[in-house]
């Protein structure tokens, strides 16, 4: 491998992925595995895939990922965040088309703490007149 690579962090709710990305043909391993084997769901695999497509690139890139934290799921939408912000640093001139397709926005949603008094975040208990 080429000892130049292109770094970016994608987050999504709790997880956190670390992206490296090599001149290469195309492969994408994730936490020494290769994505089809990791990401057993396709919309998963899809999702990981978007930013590389969307730039026309998916041949041009080997990307090594360390992901971390959360749900299969949300490791998914980490990884995506990462590829675009490697892409990013690769090609400054991807940005308006990365922006546009919104790989670049940091999904802001979490899990909403649990409150007291309440089953959960906002269900409270069953209300009974007598």
């Amino acid at each position: 491998m080429s000892s130049r690579y292109y770094y970016g962090t994608g987050r999504r709710k709790t997880s956190v992925a670390r992206v490296r990305m090599y001149p290469g043909t195309g492969e994408i391993i994730v936490n020494d595995k290769p994505m089809e084997e990791y990401f057993v769901r396709r919309v998963d695999r899809a999702n990981v895939w978007e930013p590389l497509r969307a730039s026309g690139l998916v041949e041009q890139f080997n990307v090594m990922v360390k992901v971390e934290g959360g749900g299969v799921t949300g490791q998914a939408g980490a990884v995506r965040h990462g590829i675009a912000r490697a892409l990013l640093e690769a090609n400054p001139d991807l940005r308006p088309m990365l922006r546009k397709g919104g790989f670049l926005t940091r999904d802001p949603r979490q899990k909403e703490r649990k409150k007291p008094g309440l089953k959960r975040a906002r269900k409270a208990p069953q209300y009974t007149k007598r």
